[in-house]
């Protein structure tokens, strides 16, 4: 006999946009919700517990309506806070955002970029935070020169060169628990802190590099506690050489990947 033995059900891609004077909080938030109560809407077609998802989408707008800050932090926080307070039969939920990022023009004008962005996550439950996190995804991060990859394992299979110094280029994502979620660290100076050593140090790989920016970004920050990085290299492909200069092209798959965590 088949048993349910974990379910949840949601709503993704909630898009908010509050306006409030010349201010404007943007993200796109996700709400994923648990509890026994919902069993039956899977094995017997029962909906009667059942909190539709369309009424998550306009619980997320109201809490937009009602939110006072500025952060992805507090306004996860209050999302979470609030349906856990509306509806008693609901045992946990994850609420998860991610900016909507948007640059001051001129007065109340803005443009819209399409590049990197802070992110929150929380998971709550009736005993309070079950686990929190915040971050910056979609750092594209190129370094024409000042880094190199050498004295690695060579047998049968390598094929690489050694560079001793070349062009890098990385998609990384940085990631961060806060030692206490009432006094997080700003998303935008951690950002700030990892793009400034990218800039400073001469790395000997990309292993280094994210090592070097972890332990950076925990000496800055004495809010934050565990960080953590997933990074792709992404170093284009060479297409002709030339004295003094090279054209490269767009790097195909696979991708190497590099992942690290530190904590204190």
């Amino acid at each position: 006999m088949a048993k349910p033995v974990a379910h949840s059900y949601g709503k993704a891609a909630v898009s908010v946009y509050r306006i409030e004077g010349d201010s404007l909080f943007a993200c796109e938030a996700r709400m994923i919700v648990r509890g026994e109560a919902f069993e039956p809407s899977y094995t017997e077609g029962d909906n009667s517990m059942v909190v539709a998802t369309d009424s998550m989408k306009n619980f997320i707008h109201r809490m937009g309506l009602e939110y006072r800050g500025d952060t992805l932090e507090d306004f996860v926080a209050l999302v979470g806070s609030r349906l856990l307070g509306r509806y008693d039969h609901i045992e946990g939920v994850q609420v998860d955002a991610k900016q909507v990022p948007f640059e001051r023009v001129r007065g109340n004008v803005m443009r819209r970029r399409y590049d990197d962005y802070a992110v929150a996550e929380l998971d709550l439950d009736r005993n309070g935070v079950v686990s929190a996190r915040s971050g910056w995804e979609g750092l594209h991060l190129i370094k024409l020169a000042g880094s190199s990859f050498a004295g690695f394992v060579r047998d049968e299979y390598t094929t690489l060169p050694e560079a001793k110094d070349r062009p890098l280029f990385v998609h990384m994502n940085v990631h961060w628990t806060n030692a206490d979620q009432a006094r997080c660290a700003p998303c935008e100076d951690v950002r700030d802190l990892a793009v400034s050593t990218f800039c400073e140090i001469r790395s000997a790989s990309i292993q280094e590099l994210v090592h070097q920016i972890g332990v950076r970004v925990l000496e800055g920050f004495p809010e934050i506690a565990t960080v953590d990085f997933y990074a792709e290299n992404r170093l284009w492909d060479t297409a002709t050489q030339g004295e003094g200069a090279a054209v490269y092209t767009d790097a195909r798959p696979p991708f190497g990947v590099i992942t690290l965590t530190l904590e204190r």
